[in-house]
């Protein structure tokens, strides 16, 4: 039977609990604002690299020709999720769209290799079957965007060299409105002809187009540097905004939890007193009516 010292300290306990759900709630909150305004700040940057495409798409239509790559090449993906736990199913649920997305795609018979951002996409990839690359860390803080993107980049170089890498695509998770996220594919090499074809139609936004110094291949190549440096660097925001979000999805969750717990407690602890207070009243009454007896 439950003591009202076992229910006191099952009631302590929940409530410890529950201060260590509100600070990590806050603390998620937190870096869902920062990495937000980390992708925003690469808005104007993004813009700028995009009018430089364009500027070439419209005055170099070889750069068309010049992005087709080898068609027999290996394909490797990057896959974004986390090092953490305690964010719910957003690793389960973007390796289940990737999955979908290259078997279902023109991919779908081409040699590959996955490349998991994070330990847990590793783990969910490996137990499918998948040809796996030793995983990227997850940086947590903005200060490590940066350099985790050079890593990245360094990788993919190699790749080319040495594994016969044609094509890079990228998926990750993109945070929504309401503590939510959606999955996003994005092929970063070659570049999308396509997205080339629709900038060389789209109108400059002024009445000259403007001309650039030096030869253009030369121009192609810088920008394509920060096509994939920008790419990379909102892949790994867009990520950890999503995996904070959903953890603050799961704590939000388990608070809930929590609170209707004490609340059971606190009413079986004020039942099983209620009860020793009646039972102390019982034992007194007896007692004085055996005395009155005497």
């Amino acid at each position: 039977m439950e003591t009202i010292e076992n229910l006191s300290r099952q009631i302590g306990t929940a409530q410890d609990l529950q201060s260590v759900v509100k600070t990590m709630k806050g603390i998620a909150a937190v870096a869902i604002r920062q990495f937000d305004r980390a992708v925003e700040s690469l808005r104007v940057y993004s813009d700028a690299v995009e009018l430089g495409f364009q500027v070439l798409a419209k005055q170099q239509p070889e750069v068309l020709a010049m992005n087709r790559s080898d068609e027999d090449g290996v394909l490797a993906a990057l896959v974004f999720g986390s090092d953490q736990g305690l964010c719910g199913s957003l690793n389960r649920d973007i390796v289940d769209y990737a999955l979908h997305h290259l078997n279902q795609g023109p991919f779908s018979s081409r040699t590959r290799f996955f490349a998991p951002i994070g330990i847990r996409p590793f783990g969910e990839l490996e137990a499918r079957g998948e040809t796996v690359e030793t995983p990227f860390a997850v940086p947590h803080v903005i200060e490590g965007l940066i350099p985790a993107v050079q890593d990245v980049l360094v990788s993919v170089e190699e790749w080319r060299e040495q594994k016969n890498v044609s094509h890079v695509m990228l998926f990750n998770n993109r945070p929504r409105r309401g503590a939510s996220y959606e999955p996003h594919a994005l092929q970063l090499l070659p570049l999308p002809v396509d997205w080339l074809r629709e900038l060389a139609d789209r109108p400059w936004p002024t009445n000259q187009l403007p001309g650039y110094p030096g030869d253009w291949q030369s121009l192609f190549a810088s920008l394509v540097r920060q096509y994939l440096f920008v790419a990379l660097f909102r892949a790994f925001a867009e990520s950890l905004a999503s995996e904070n979000a959903s953890r603050l999805a799961a704590m939000q969750a388990a608070e809930n939890n929590i609170e209707e717990k004490i609340d059971e407690l606190h009413a079986r602890y004020h039942q099983r007193r209620q009860a020793a207070v009646t039972e102390e009243l019982l034992d007194v009454i007896s007692g004085f009516e055996a005395l009155e007896k005497e």
